[in-house]
Formats: C-alpha cells, sequence, structure tokens
C-alpha cells in the first residue's frame, strides 16, 4: 500500500487548496450555537468520548503542527525521551 496521494507538488496543493474551502465552507456554515453543542464520537482505538464542537475545531486545525513532529522533534533534541502528550483533545480532557 502506497502513502503518496499525489505525484507531484502542484497536484498535492490543489488538492490542498479544495479541502482548505471545502472546511472553511463548513465552519462558516456554522451557527454560534453550534459550536457549544457537544458531540458523541469514538478515538480511534474505539473509546467513546464527548467533546463540545468548537475544542474538535480546535484540534482539528492545531494537530497538524503535532503530527508534522515540530515541536516533538526540538523537544528530543533537548534531551526529553519521551515529551507528554501535545494532542489537545487529551489536554482538555485533563484540564476537566
Amino acid at each position: 500500500m502506497s502513502a503518496i496521494l499525489f505525484d507531484d507538488l502542484p497536484s498535492l496543493h490543489a488538492a490542498r487548496v479544495e479541502e482548505d474551502g471545502r472546511i472553511t465552507g463548513f465552519v462558516q456554515g456554522l451557527t454560534e450555537s453550534a459550536f457549544e453543542e457537544v458531540c458523541d464520537y469514538r478515538t480511534l482505538s474505539g473509546t467513546p468520548q464527548r467533546q463540545r464542537r468548537r475544542e474538535i475545531l480546535a484540534h482539528l486545525f492545531n494537530h497538524e503542527t503535532h503530527h508534522r513532529g515540530q515541536a516533538h522533534a526540538i523537544l528530543t533534541l533537548l534531551g526529553v525521551s519521551e515529551p507528554d502528550s501535545l494532542d489537545l483533545l487529551i489536554m482538555l480532557r485533563e484540564q476537566g
């Protein structure tokens, strides 16, 4: 199975622009009260969760930073063998 979804940067860029437009349109279509609605979902491991839509969206926009490994790589370079999770939803859950 190949993880390469696009053969060249222009194709990837076009897909990213299209997806960003889809996400922006979705968020702009939400009402103020929709941001406060609680959503039920399951994590990839199957654990049920409840989270406000605004927190899920904040996670969506923040999460790619984590997956690029920038913050984790810096902590590793500083000698932290296994840094605490930088996942926003986990931090919000731990805060209660």
